[in-house]
């Protein structure tokens, strides 16, 4: 047998409870937003308790963050679903409108949800004529918390797993991960892609973001820090594709918006073609950024 890691028992549930007939159950993903949200803020607070470090001073106060956070909760929430919906399985919720609104179950879109937070973040800048260049930047150097507890949370859950491997730290997932296996599935040790992108998508980028913006005052180099955040979890995300399984849905041949442009052998996934625009458009913004 290959040598592999077995899957940790963990619960995707922290806890549950029954209330007037309804189960009612506390997730690690929603905790992981949470937590990550709250460790953001933390960092925002701190960040705008050093005027030292903005080019003409912190662009909010500290009394307009709850405001902030609510833009941001609704784009995360609304974008993350709308772009799941579009990109990932429109057909079936086409078929089944009433699930587009059961979040409860899954389905965001890392994308869609980063979409919806560039919106949120422009609307409120506008309704409070806040800085936007500024607001980006720290908001940008605030959101890794919540991507590495989410990619944290996809690992307990056991969902986006990696392709086979035999590696010594590879892990053997339960469900439909162990049933995919053509053969053997008790010997089939996956790549714990999940674990990847926390540590590419949210420690490495997180502290690169944070060194720039505290010890080297990047924040006074507008759109600079949103820039690198676009390229970093772009490049991050692309190259865990690599070894990350393609989402069932495209994983036909003759689905265009799957596996239908090849290079060397390999299939561009869903989460890479996403991707390529935020590595493209970061590149131009850092470039103008260190320019100006």
């Amino acid at each position: 047998m290959i040598a592999a890691l077995p899957f940790p028992d963990i619960s995707p549930e922290i806890f549950s409870f029954s209330l007037f007939g309804a189960e009612i159950a506390l997730r690690w993903y929603a905790m992981g937003y949470v937590v990550g949200i709250a460790i953001g803020w933390q960092l925002i607070k701190l960040a705008l308790r050093r005027p030292q470090i903005w080019r003409d001073g912190p662009p909010i106060q500290e009394s307009q963050l709850e405001d902030l956070l609510t833009y941001i909760v609704i784009g995360v929430i609304a974008g993350g679903r709308i772009g799941y919906v579009l990109a990932y399985n429109l057909s079936g919720f086409l078929a089944n409108p009433i699930d587009i609104i059961k979040i409860w179950q899954g389905g965001l879109s890392f994308h869609g949800g980063f979409i919806g937070v560039v919106v949120a973040v422009a609307l409120f800048s506008h309704r409070k004529g806040v800085s936007l260049p500024a607001l980006s930047d720290i908001i940008a150097v605030s959101a890794t918390p919540a991507i590495l507890l989410v990619r944290c949370a996809n690992f307990i859950n056991a969902e986006l797993w990696g392709r086979p491997t035999d590696l010594p730290w590879g892990v053997v997932f339960p469900g439909a991960a162990a049933q995919s296996c053509a053969t053997a599935p008790q010997e089939c040790a996956r790549h714990p892609s999940q674990l990847y992108e926390a540590g590419l998508e949210g420690l490495l980028l997180g502290a690169v973001l944070l060194i720039l913006a505290f010890r080297f005052n990047a924040l006074k180099r507008s759109w600079l820090l949103t820039g690198v955040f676009f390229v970093g979890y772009g490049c991050a995300r692309f190259l865990v594709e690599f070894l990350r399984q393609p989402d069932a849905q495209f994983q036909s041949a003759g689905n265009a918006l799957g596996l239908a442009l090849h290079y060397n052998g390999y299939g561009l996934t869903m989460g890479q073609l996403l991707s390529l625009p935020m590595i493209i458009v970061g590149g131009i913004v850092v470039i103008a950024a260190l320019r100006r």
